[in-house]
């Protein structure tokens, strides 16, 4: 059995799976082979990827881009995010609002214009794809959710703005809550005890409650599995402990790591194997021992280098079984 399909059986409660690191390591081919491997044993599972860049539609041969959850295999479903859709609602969203709070048959100009200068702020991206991740992870239609996370810095971003929002919120919130108490004083005085429920203060309530939910998600330990992924070279293994350090920092559960393209040995120490494949042999010798050492037992998984890319369904299940072996859920 191996180690990562150990921690899956012995950990069945863990249904919000997460594959990280730098770009280009293989997040993606592990997602898919993760929902893959459990879809093949009547799980219901949705891969869902939150780089803009995804590459989902890559993996898997089809275009899945801004579809919403599609569907693979029989339990295998795979959604990409469409965050300039989602932008495009809200600011519709907004108008509307608009034009119900002062009657307007049009949006005026100056207004139009905060509206698509807003929807232009860096932040609305990735704020419009965190969104939509709450509302899948709420909905709680899958037995299991696998994130594609973006390159690690992107990541921290995402992992963190939860905590950020909910500090804001309950600031705001709290300012608000005090205004209405003003306002019912002020109610009393005047003798007048209808008061109009404080709109603002509901809205603040119901996003508060979405972030809290999914953040809680994020990091329970119990719910939760993060995977590092990466490769033996210097910079990876850098970058992965600085990683490591700030996902502590937001209390994300890191379940262990998976090691990816690892050149085998009876193919870089066969006879006719050319001399830069040896040498990188070689040097990924020395940088796996090194990730051993600083991580020992929470490497989960060795893959090695394949000939190909990891496309299509047939490579996907052998990816799936270099990660879990012929092993299946109780």
């Amino acid at each position: 059995m191996t180690k990562l399909a150990r921690m899956f059986i012995e950990h069945p409660e863990r249904r919000y799976i997460m594959y990280g690191g730098k770009g280009g390591l293989g997040k993606t081919t592990f997602s898919a082979a993760t929902g893959y491997w459990l879809a093949q044993q009547g799980k219901k599972v949705l891969v869902f990827s939150v780089d803009p860049q995804a590459s989902l539609s890559d993996i898997f041969q089809r275009d899945i881009y801004g579809k919403g959850p599609v569907e693979i295999i029989p339990n295998l479903y795979a959604q990409e995010i469409d965050a300039d859709s989602h932008i495009r609602a809200y600011q519709e969203e907004i108008r509307q609002k608009i034009r119900d709070m002062y009657g307007f048959d049009e949006i005026p100009e100056e207004i139009e214009s905060y509206i698509q200068a807003a929807a232009a702020e860096p932040a609305m991206e990735e704020s419009a794809i965190f969104d939509q991740v709450v509302d899948i992870v709420l909905a709680g239609e899958y037995d299991y959710y696998i994130y594609d996370l973006v390159p690690l810095g992107h990541a921290l971003y995402y992992l963190s703005m939860a905590s950020v929002y909910d500090q804001w919120i309950s600031k705001i919130t709290k300012l608000r809550e005090e205004m209405q108490e003003y306002a019912r004083m002020a109610a009393r005085v005047r003798r007048d005890q209808t008061l109009e429920e404080d709109k603002i203060l509901e809205e603040l309530q119901y996003i508060r409650h979405r972030i809290s939910t999914s953040s809680k998600i994020l990091t329970d330990k119990e719910k939760t599995a993060f995977f590092f992924v990466l490769v033996p070279e210097r910079m990876v293994i850098l970058d992965t402990l600085k990683a490591a350090e700030l996902f502590a920092k937001y209390n994300v559960p890191i379940s262990g790591y998976i090691l990816n393209r690892v050149i085998p040995k009876e193919v870089a120490l066969s006879p006719h194997a050319p001399e830069y494949l040896r040498n990188r042999y070689q040097m990924q010798q020395k940088y796996i021992q090194e990730i051993y050492e600083r991580f020992g037992d929470e490497v989960l998984a060795e893959v090695p280098e394949l000939e190909r890319d990891v496309t299509g369904l047939d490579m996907i299940a052998r990816m799936a079984k270099l990660l879990f072996g012929e092993e299946k859920l109780p």
